[in-house]
C-alpha cells in the first residue's frame, strides 16, 4: 500500500493500491493500525469488490474507475451523521459536476446508495454505488465510480453509465480519477463536517432524489419479502428514510428497493 500526495481537507493520509481484494477490507486493516479519520484507500482493481446486494458485485475495468473507500472515526453511534449515506451519495453527485461542469445538475442520489447519471439512451443509468459498514466507532464508505469506462458487460449495458459516456468522449486522462478523488472529499468534508451538518441536508438531497414526485413500485425491506408498495415518492425522513404516499398515506421504509418507475399505463421504465 503506497501513500500518495492528493488535497485531503480531512488531514488525513490517502493510500493506493493496484491490485486489492478490497479496499472495505483495507480500511479495516487502516483503522487496526490507527490510521486517522478520514485516511483513504483507493485501487486499480478490486478482485472481490461487493455491493450492498451480495448478488451483484461491482464490476470494473482495470485503471478506468474511482475505486475507494474513507474510513471515519466516530465516539460512537449517536455521534454518526444522520443518513450518512444518501449524504455521501449527495457529495459524490457534487463531486462529479465540480469534475465535469458540463454534467452540472443532471446528477440523481437513488435511495439508498446509488448516483444515477443520464444515458445517451435518454434514460438514466448507475454510475456509482455506496456500500457502508460500521463496527461501532469506526465507519468504512466504499464507493466505486465509473469514470472512464465506455463498455459494460452485457448484462448491465443498459443500466450502467459513466463520466465518459456522458460527456460522450472515447476516454479520460489517467490520472482523472484521482482529481474526482480531491473533489469528492471536499465535498464530503463540508457535507458531515462543515456548516450544512446542521443545515437543510435533506432540503438539498430531495432537490437531486431519483424519482421525487414521481410514482414508484417498491420492494419492502429483503429482495425475497414479497412486500410490494406502490405510490408517490414524497421525499426523505429525518433520518433518511424513504417516504413513500400511498393509498393508506405516508410510509416511512428503512431498507428496501426502488424496483421501477411505472407510468399512468402501468409501464415499466
Amino acid at each position: 500500500m503506497k501513500k500518495i500526495t492528493l488535497d485531503n481537507p480531512f488531514a488525513a493520509p490517502v493510500f493506493h493500491r493496484e491490485i486489492t481484494a478490497s479496499t472495505m477490507l483495507d480500511a479495516r486493516t487502516l483503522a487496526e493500525h490507527g490510521k486517522p479519520h478520514g485516511s483513504v484507500v483507493a485501487a486499480d482493481v478490486q478482485e472481490a469488490g461487493r455491493g450492498r446486494v451480495p448478488t451483484r458485485p461491482w464490476k470494473s475495468e482495470k485503471g478506468q474507475n474511482l475505486l475507494f473507500t474513507i474510513l471515519l472515526r466516530y465516539s460512537g453511534i449517536a455521534a454518526i451523521p444522520p443518513a450518512v449515506t444518501l449524504r455521501t451519495g449527495l457529495a459524490l453527485a457534487l463531486a462529479i459536476e465540480d469534475f465535469a461542469p458540463a454534467l452540472q445538475g443532471r446528477l440523481r442520489v437513488k435511495w439508498p446508495n446509488d448516483v444515477m447519471i443520464p444515458l445517451p439512451s435518454g434514460t438514466h443509468g448507475k454510475i456509482a454505488g455506496i456500500l457502508t459498514e460500521g463496527d461501532g466507532e469506526n465507519v468504512y464508505i466504499g464507493i466505486g465510480v465509473n469514470v472512464g469506462q465506455a463498455e459494460f458487460p452485457p448484462d448491465i449495458r443498459d443500466k450502467a453509465g459513466s463520466i465518459a459516456l456522458a460527456l460522450r468522449v472515447a476516454s479520460l486522462p489517467p490520472d482523472s480519477r484521482f482529481r474526482l478523488l480531491e473533489a469528492f472529499l471536499r465535498r464530503l468534508h463540508a457535507e458531515i463536517e462543515g456548516p450544512s451538518t446542521t443545515g437543510s441536508w435533506r432540503e438539498r438531497l430531495e432537490e437531486r432524489l431519483y424519482l421525487n414526485g414521481r410514482r414508484v413500485r417498491f420492494i419492502a425491506g429483503a429482495a425475497d419479502s414479497g412486500r410490494v408498495v406502490e405510490g408517490v415518492l414524497c421525499g426523505i425522513g429525518v433520518g433518511g428514510e424513504l417516504l413513500i404516499q400511498g393509498q393508506h398515506g405516508t410510509e416511512a421504509f428503512v431498507t428496501g428497493e426502488l424496483e421501477a418507475y411505472y407510468t399512468a399505463l402501468g409501464m415499466k421504465l
